[in-house]
């Protein structure tokens, strides 16, 4: 049976509709025909600038020369052999690259798997059995996956968790710290000893789950003193702290780990998406004694490490070196935040501007109300898209609109994106 390209976006649409599951979003009624770096262009030859870059998996941009030059030498030499039966040096060289550039004076092993839920779920066993504890804090506007234990974690319920419980026990929320809606790094701290109080004592509690900076909560950073009082909080009580850097990782922040940013250091990292430049690879990362916890045979997966994927990551980890991928990023995110607050005098519905390197966002309120406005964020999120310029909304709320563009991407592309995001809140009443 041969499959034909339909030779519009509708008439794919009309294809996906009838099917695809409903429940498998999607936010732009586009399909894509082929892509370079930060650009792409859909099957009716439009051309888009991509500031979504694939949910955070496009840091080295689309079909980036060196990661697709790795990747078909390895499929040349074997694709498969699942590395709990036969072995082999990509996965190995990958996790001593990951165990250096992870924080931390003391030594790290690593674990590879496919996706991000199955990192953090890997993270909460690998604690648990560390620990011989069951809870796990996590925290409110989090977002750490779709499997069922990953989405007992996430601190949202729609769309995500709706309809889909119960989730595992065990799992509590405490604030994350968000200056703009009210919620100190104090009050945030203190939820964290009321859940000791009220709902788990901390002897039962195997760790906390933070995100350096929340992806899909709004792109609000982790304050350091938040951090630091985690980090003390943990000690006392014998509790490992978690990096969840599945979007933050592989150098979107400046650092090839957010958490390097951090005052302290963490006991495990999660990390997945641009890890491997488009190919699906994710990890776990931390302190040795930690991560042997489990028995052999406790952790890995049929294609947990792929040794596609381990080349791509590889060549991800060359290209960051090659082409100064973390200075870049960190340029990108000073043009970003500085072309954003411009626009953001003339139009005050925004009311912040921020983020961490190149992981920025911008949230936006009702005019003349501190009410988040989700109606005119979806709104420029469309009118941008109809200009040519694929972006992503996010938020509790759903008024952030956040930003994702490769590093590789070039200054003028940057600009060319921005005026257009500057004219569609011009544009939009």
């Amino acid at each position: 049976m041969t499959h034909e390209t339909s030779s519009t976006n509708a008439a794919l649409m009309a294809r996906r509709h009838a099917a695809v599951a409903r429940g498998v979003g999607q936010a732009h009624p586009i399909f894509i025909d082929h892509a370079r770096n930060a650009e792409l262009w859909d099957v009716e030859g439009k051309r888009y600038i991509d500031f979504a870059g694939g949910i955070a998996v496009l840091n080295t941009g689309h079909g980036h020369p060196a990661v697709l030059q790795a990747v078909k030498a390895q499929i040349d030499r074997y694709t498969h052999t699942c590395f709990q039966v036969v072995a082999y040096e990509p996965y190995i060289a990958l996790a001593e690259r990951l165990n250096a550039l992870a924080p931390g004076q003391f030594q790290k092993k690593s674990l590879f798997l496919t996706t991000g839920a199955e990192a953090v779920e890997n993270a909460v066993k690998i604690a648990r059995a560390h620990t011989g504890r069951p809870g796990v804090i996590a925290f409110s506007g989090g977002y750490h996956g779709r499997t069922l234990l990953t989405l007992g974690l996430t601190g949202k319920v729609a769309p995500y968790k709706l309809g889909f419980g119960p989730f595992p026990g065990e799992v509590f929320h405490a604030q994350f710290p968000n200056a703009l809606h009210g919620v100190s790094v104090a009050a945030a701290l203190q939820s964290v000893e009321q859940l000791f109080k009220n709902d788990i004592e901390p002897a039962r509690v195997a760790a906390f789950i933070v995100e350096p900076v929340q992806g899909e909560g709004g792109f609000h950073v982790a304050p350091p003193a938040f951090i630091l009082g985690l980090r003390q909080l943990a000690d006392r009580h014998g509790i490992l702290l978690i990096a969840d850097e599945v979007q933050t990782g592989a150098g979107r922040t400046g650092t090839w780990f957010a958490c390097e940013q951090w005052p302290v250091a963490p006991d495990l990292i999660t990390t997945a998406k641009s890890m491997g430049g488009g190919f699906p690879i994710s990890g776990v990362v931390g302190r040795a004694e930690v991560m042997d916890a489990p028995a052999p045979g406790g952790l890995g997966g049929t294609y947990a490490g792929s040794p596609v994927a381990c080349a791509a990551a590889l060549a991800v980890l060359q290209a960051f070196d090659d082409e100064q991928l973390l200075a870049r990023a960190r340029t990108v995110g000073e043009r970003l935040t500085a072309t954003l607050r411009q626009i953001a005098k003339d139009h005050h519905e925004i009311a912040d501007v921020r983020g961490l390197g190149a992981m920025v966002a911008l949230e936006l309120f009702e005019r003349g109300k501190p009410s988040p406005d989700a109606e005119r964020t979806r709104a420029i999120v469309a009118e941008a898209a109809r200009r040519g310029l694929v972006l992503l909304s996010c938020g509790t709320h759903g008024n952030v609109i956040r930003i994702l563009v490769p590093l590789t991407a070039s200054d003028a592309l940057l600009d060319e994106g921005l005026r257009i995001l500057a004219d569609c809140f011009a544009a939009v009443p």
